[in-house]
């Protein structure tokens, strides 16, 4: 990618007004997006992209450069940029560049760039007619398909030098269906660290099948009650509620500011003894791992709640620094644009003993939370709310009937203490882009069927 003495000089060049610490990060890539509405396609679209980063640390401060000109010059000059918002003598004095061998776990059977636009095209079309094929219903369906390739390096004045291959791809579809006044929204999507082998006609159909009856049959749901009530949460996709209420709060990006409800916690109880949330990155394929962080860094299985007791934190080198705690291979960045900081990777609340369908049955009423549309979380308060896209009621323990325009309101804390049950059924997937203060990245999120025993649900009226 980058000669080393090349990349050691500009480490030099980079330090030579005082830094303690300095760090280059080189990214190349393509990009491929495809998408198809209604039966045309109306993008197609690919690209090349690379950059570097230049990053510096001096004591508590940090100065951040970047260029898409990857030739030594353009190296100097954003080194230089960087070098000149820290003034003092200079304490790097020499650089000796060391591999730092890291596994790749996620094995890739064959890109997206090595099929024909027509075969991907074709592979479209195909899941589009499906879903209009399945119900009369359906007025409109949306289909598309994407790939990321990154080769990165990190490269910095400890010695270091860690490359790492990353291919991230993933297949939605989304759908509308309307029945003469009621019209419904619906989404599937299936993403992972692999290629196209996540992509087959087998898996898509049977993907447009399971959406379309779903989303058919919430044109009949009736509006859903509100008040306090016990809520069950499916496995899965109940996993983005804990990376929203909680996850963004043991990042070291809140909590070395003491910006996080959770600050200065660590040993106290802050859950159900029921809970153990975990964090890993180390996941084969999943969407959320990666082999290393943005700091070169292995990712690792770090747990965060331990049996209810607040075990760890999402730490980075330089929040590291604030906290005098070890980085935990959390360092992650949207792309070299960003500065990176702590981040989720797969997030998810690790397997109970309960038997999920007790939980249900020994649920009186509630609401039954099957899709999650999205929501938003306050770090210092733990405040969040969230829209629910497909939820059902409880009644005498079993699920009944559709409900909509739920919404789930409530804090972090307060829903971590009153989770009750947690089922057998673990499940780690998702394929979302999480963005927040170094952009956007894919995460996984998971549970098995948990319930919270109380909690505040807005109804529609």
């Amino acid at each position: 990618m980058l000669n080393k003495s090349v990349v050691e000089r500009v480490l030099l060049r980079a330090s030579e007004t005082g830094a303690d610490f300095a760090e280059l990060f080189v990214e190349q890539g393509r990009d491929l997006h495809l998408s198809m509405g209604a039966g045309k396609v109306n993008a197609a679209a690919s690209g090349m992209e690379s950059g570097v980063g230049v990053r510096l640390f001096k004591n508590d401060l940090t100065a951040y450069a970047y260029t898409n000109d990857l030739s030594e010059a353009g190296l100097m000059k954003a080194a230089a940029k960087a070098a000149a918002a820290i003034s003092d003598s200079n304490l790097i004095k020499n650089i000796n560049l060391v591999d730092y061998s890291i596994e790749n776990i996620h094995q890739i059977e064959q890109c997206l760039f090595g099929k024909s636009r027509g075969e991907l095209i074709d592979f479209m079309r195909r899941g589009s007619d499906r879903l209009y094929a399945e119900s009369s219903l359906i007025r409109r369906a949306d289909v598309s398909l994407s790939e990321k390739q990154r080769h990165i390096l990190v490269a910095n004045s400890d010695g270091l030098w860690a490359e790492d291959d990353r291919n991230y791809a993933r297949y939605s579809l989304s759908v509308i269906a309307e029945d003469g006044t009621e019209k419904f929204s619906g989404f599937k999507t299936r993403g992972a660290m692999c290629g196209c082998e996540l992509f087959d006609y087998e898996t898509a159909t049977a993907m447009a099948a399971e959406l379309v009856c779903d989303s058919v049959e919430m044109l009949r749901a009736e509006n859903c009650p509100a008040g306090k009530m016990p809520v069950v949460i499916c496995p899965e996709i109940g996993g983005i509620l804990f990376h929203e209420a909680c996850g963004h709060s043991l990042e070291a990006t809140s909590v070395a500011k003491n910006a996080s409800v959770f600050a200065g916690r660590l040993g106290q109880q802050i859950a159900n003894e029921k809970v153990t949330l975990i964090d890993d990155g180390t996941l084969p394929n999943h969407w959320g791992s990666v082999n290393m962080d943005d700091e070169g860094h292995k990712t690792q299985r770090n747990v965060l709640i331990e049996k209810g007791m607040l075990k760890g934190y999402l730490i980075d080198r330089f929040n590291g620094r604030k906290m005098g705690m070890a980085a935990t291979g959390s360092s992650r960045r949207q792309d070299y644009t960003f500065v990176p900081t702590s981040r989720m990777t797969n997030t998810f609340v690790a397997a109970g003993t309960d038997n999920p369908e007790d939980i249900i049955a020994s649920t009186p009423n509630g609401i039954y939370v099957a899709q999650i549309k999205g929501g938003s979380v306050q770090p210092q308060s733990g405040e969040f709310n969230f829209s629910v896209n497909r939820a059902y009621l409880i009644e005498d323990g079993k699920i009944t009937k559709p409900v909509k325009g739920a919404k789930l309101i409530g804090t972090g804390a307060e829903v971590l203490m009153n989770i009750d049950m947690v089922g057998s059924d673990l499940k780690v997937g998702g394929c979302g882009i999480c963005g927040s203060a170094s952009g956007g990245v894919p995460v996984g999120n998971g549970q098995p069927t948990l319930r919270v025993k109380e909690m505040t649900v807005g109804g529609q009226k």
